[in-house]
């Protein structure tokens, strides 16, 4: 099994125009290289290993109420909606983690790029 993050990672990176580069020490993905959809957290906050990614009104809320165990309202970020998502938990949903991060480039692509990613 890969690791958490190169299946984060692969994710990210298969979405259109996305690219990666560090940003606060962590592997940070963005949309036309500007704009953060999604950024890990490997241990730089606490003891846990996740990633921090936007998230449509509503949803940092619901995951959370749902699942406190796998989902945080992370520092710095969690004001603006953003959620976090804890990926040392017994068994990641890889199926779940693609949905929110498709939905977390969602909130911040343009228009353009987002009817790109719907016609694949």
């Amino acid at each position: 099994m890969a690791d958490p993050i190169s299946q984060l990672r692969a994710l990210c990176l298969a979405l259109p125009e996305t690219t990666e580069r560090v940003s606060h020490g962590e592997p940070t993905w963005f949309v036309r290289d500007k704009k953060t959809f999604v950024s890990s957290a490997a241990y730089h906050h606490d003891d846990r290993l996740a990633f921090w990614c936007a998230a449509p009104p509503g949803a940092q809320e619901a995951f959370i109420a749902a699942d406190p165990g796998k989902f945080f309202r992370p520092p710095y970020v969690g004001h603006r909606g953003w959620l976090g998502v804890y990926l040392d938990v017994e068994e990641v949903d890889w199926s779940e983690i693609e949905e929110i991060v498709i939905d977390a480039y969602r909130m911040v692509a343009p228009k353009r790029l987002i009817q790109l990613l719907e016609a694949q």
